[in-house]
């Protein structure tokens, strides 16, 4: 049983941000920061198959791809990456681009990587507050300037560029094209409302992503089976035994949590490692319920250890 209030853990990018507000108020001495990766407290604990990130750009991401599960268990690793977005902010001319506007074949894709080509080859839209983007492995991608999102994902960081907008990083053009699906991007359902505030965003093989609106002082129960992420984008709550505002959350994995929304609601999104929505998630709780005191944090806060560089080459870790 785990519930924990979760670290935040700020990552150095070349195409990040300084300004992390209203998200964060993390010590960065002007150091630009492009992500915020959400952690456990307990450093003992088994490594979780998901990571949740708050993602800030005020350059453009590198055009990249990555590995599916069997692509990366050949390079010896243990999984590959398959991932979803949801744009928390963006500029009027944000953009982000999924897929390419039509099919090449692997001599075509090396070349466009090649001579820089490849720009033109993405299909680029503009990305909007709510939208939610799902990016299977495979399908090459990119995300640019002006942008906050949360990100959900397996937890690999393996990252093959394709583009780097000349910031003289290597890029992984072999592993790139045989990686890549060199095509459009897959469909994607639509979101869907599942009820009691819950709003169905992403079901893949590998996480659900759901974005909860709760009204103001409502009162909730969250039983989490599996491994399940919480992160609060509007609003503000109490979940556990802790107060919670924008930019923060925690974790559960085979336990349940109290969730008392504040005075203006609570907006937030929830991951978990499942392939379908969980029908026993979330339950309002009584009114004569809703008096009893809330449940505690089964740990108190933690220091988080730095975390250990990349474990191979293949990754967006600022060099």
């Amino acid at each position: 049983m785990a519930l924990e209030q979760a670290c935040v853990h700020a990552m150095p990018k070349p195409w990040g941000s300084t300004d992390l507000l209203p998200w964060s108020e993390v010590a960065h001495d002007g150091v630009a920061i492009g992500e915020l990766w959400f952690q456990r407290r307990d450093i003992h604990a088994a490594e979780p198959a998901l990571l949740l990130k708050l993602l800030f750009t005020r350059e453009a991401l590198s055009i990249q791809v990555h590995p599916d599960d069997a692509f990366a268990q050949a390079m010896g690793l243990p999984h590959g990456k398959t991932e979803a977005w949801y744009i928390l902010s963006a500029t009027p001319d944000a953009t982000i681009g999924v897929g390419l506007k039509s099919a090449h074949t692997p001599a075509e894709l090396r070349a466009a990587i090649e001579d820089g080509s490849i720009t033109d080859l993405v299909q680029w839209r503009k990305a909007c507050k709510g939208d939610v983007i799902f990016v299977p492995a495979g399908t090459i991608h990119a995300i640019g300037p002006g942008l906050v999102l949360a990100e959900i994902q397996q937890r690999s960081d393996t990252t093959f560029r394709l583009f780097d907008h000349g910031r003289q990083r290597e890029l992984h053009i072999e592993h790139g094209v045989a990686a890549a699906q060199a095509g459009p991007a897959a469909g994607q359902a639509p979101v869907r409302h599942l009820g009691d505030g819950r709003t169905l965003l992403v079901a893949s093989p590998y996480f659900v992503l759901e974005r909860f609106d709760l009204a103001s002082g409502s009162v909730w129960n969250l039983s989490a089976s599996r491994e399940t992420w919480l992160v609060i984008i509007a609003g503000t709550a109490r979940l556990g035994a802790f107060q919670a505002v924008a930019g923060e959350g925690c974790f559960i994995e085979a336990d349940s949590m109290r969730i008392e929304a504040g005075r203006e609601g609570l907006t937030c999104l929830v991951a978990y490692d499942a392939t379908s929505p969980c029908p026993d998630l979330l339950h309002a709780v009584s009114a004569h319920d809703a008096n009893a005191p809330g449940d505690a944090v089964s740990q108190p806060p933690l220091p988080l250890p730095a975390l250990a560089g990349p474990s191979n080459p293949f990754t967006e870790a600022r060099p």
